[in-house]
């Protein structure tokens, strides 16, 4: 058996492509919403059995991951999520990188030297690394037009990825990958495939379009809090917002609050784009937290200690300015 297990944000579908494309292999697909890390505790891998895992918190899989290779697997794991203690396994493979401007689809366009790189940037727009993208499009002498296509295409289906359950998505995560399997380049499944890719962008645009009317509940110079209606359109655009709003105002670092189904709120954070570091160590302060130094986010936040993140998001980053 092989197991494909990857985030279903534009990351981890990026990633998965130019893997496949080079390496072709008939795998199980395991995934979810961008929030639904821990994947590994669907994978029964038993000895023979390969899997590929990517862009899922090592750190917050550590002790499925511990079965798994226990039980006889081979793991090739490439993630950019603070790891933990990484096991010292014969059988594990791991390309780990927290550097901030450093994705997983971009460590496995280095481990592919770079064979479908079109992908990588289509990722890395969709992280919000906009630097490394455009130096990336550069090299391969995309056009401004072709650039900002791909980056269109990497925010869309990051979008896509948010949600409190796939019902507030508009494809499920397995099922857009399948859509974009296959083709060697971003442009030639925007070519396609324009009905998929034209949803995506439309509903991209009508969901900003109601956030970008919603005013923030608390900000000062350092950060700023939204929370967001308790609608399907909030859930989906909460972490593309939290992009957005980190772009516009590059010193200060935002959260983004949305309803989730357990009767609490999901947390997008990002740190200040001139300083992006801190979002993993403030959301790891709350049990379901997490993430990596400039995106992080909290799965269930209780209403009631809305008024306790609000003052360390404060203190976190006061410190940092």
């Amino acid at each position: 058996m092989r197991f494909d297990v990857f985030n279903g944000d534009a990351d981890g579908i990026c990633a998965l492509i130019q893997l496949r494309l080079a390496e072709p292999a008939d795998a199980l697909l395991v995934t979810g919403i961008k929030r639904d890390i821990n994947l590994l505790e669907r994978v029964d891998a038993r000895n023979g059995d390969k899997v590929v895992v990517l862009d899922i918190s090592l750190e917050k899989n550590l002790p499925s991951l511990q079965r798994i290779l226990d039980q006889g697997a081979e793991v090739f794991y490439v993630d950019h999520h603070r790891p933990g203690d990484i096991p010292d396994h014969t059988a594990l493979t791991a390309l780990i990188d927290t550097d901030a401007n450093v994705c997983t689809s971009l460590l496995i366009d280095r481990y592919l030297q770079g064979r479908y790189r079109e992908w990588a940037i289509t990722a890395a727009f969709g992280d919000n690394l906009d630097q490394p993208a455009m130096q990336l499009a550069n090299e391969l002498s995309l056009s401004e037009a072709q650039t900002e296509q791909i980056k269109q295409l990497g925010v869309c289906i990051n979008y896509n990825g948010y949600g409190s359950c796939i019902e507030d998505l508009h494809f499920p995560p397995a099922e857009l990958y399948l859509e974009m399997a296959g083709y060697s380049s971003p442009f030639d499944f925007i070519n396609d495939k324009a009905v998929i890719y034209n949803r995506l962008l439309d509903g991209y645009n009508s969901d900003l379009a109601h956030a970008k009317s919603i005013a923030s509940e608390y900000s000062t110079a350092s950060v700023a809090v939204y929370i967001l209606p308790d609608e399907a359109w909030a859930r989906r655009i909460s972490g593309v917002f939290a992009n957005e709003l980190a772009n516009t105002h590059p010193n200060r670092a935002h959260a983004i609050l949305s309803h989730n189904r357990s009767g609490g709120y999901l947390v997008s954070v990002r740190a200040p784009l001139t300083n992006k570091t801190g979002a993993d160590e403030l959301c790891a302060m709350f049990p379901s937290g997490g993430g990596r130094k400039a995106a992080a986010g909290i799965n269930h936040l209780p209403i009631e200690t809305l008024p306790q993140f609000i003052e360390r998001f404060e203190t976190h980053y006061s410190s940092f300015r």
